[in-house]
């Protein structure tokens, strides 16, 4: 009996943790149909895509416990996350060299050509 509590509550944190990382990669979804630029969507998605593939993995790390599962674990996270950051930006880039505008909603462009202003050095 005193066994069984203890892996009663590791499966309980374990689905919290996979049902939360489906949650935040719904929510994503539902914002890559919501928004109306490349620039947002590739925010949303990229944002959901480190979290919520993390919380998943941690997920079935704690329901199913292994030295090799962590082991796997401990590399597949940060894989996501660092592949999940450079795809959004990578992204966000093609549709700004692609001239892709932003929304008038959202902030201007700070990256504008026309607005960047470049010191000269030896004008000083």
């Amino acid at each position: 009996m005193n066994e069984v509590i203890p892996d009663l509550g590791f499966a309980i944190v374990g689905f919290i943790l996979i049902f939360s990382g489906t949650f935040i990669l719904l929510v994503a979804a539902i914002g890559l149909l919501r928004f109306k630029d490349i620039y947002l969507q590739a925010s949303a998605v990229g944002t959901a895509a480190g979290l919520g593939v993390a919380a998943i993995i941690l997920g079935a790390l704690v329901i199913d416990f292994s030295w090799l599962n962590a082991v796997k674990a401990l590399i597949a996270i940060p894989a996501q996350l660092l592949t999940a950051a450079v795809g959004t930006m990578t992204l966000a880039r093609a549709g700004y060299l692609t001239g892709s505008r932003p929304i008038a909603a959202t902030s201007p462009n700070d990256l504008d050509d026309e607005k960047l202003e470049i010191e000269d050095p030896s004008a000083s």
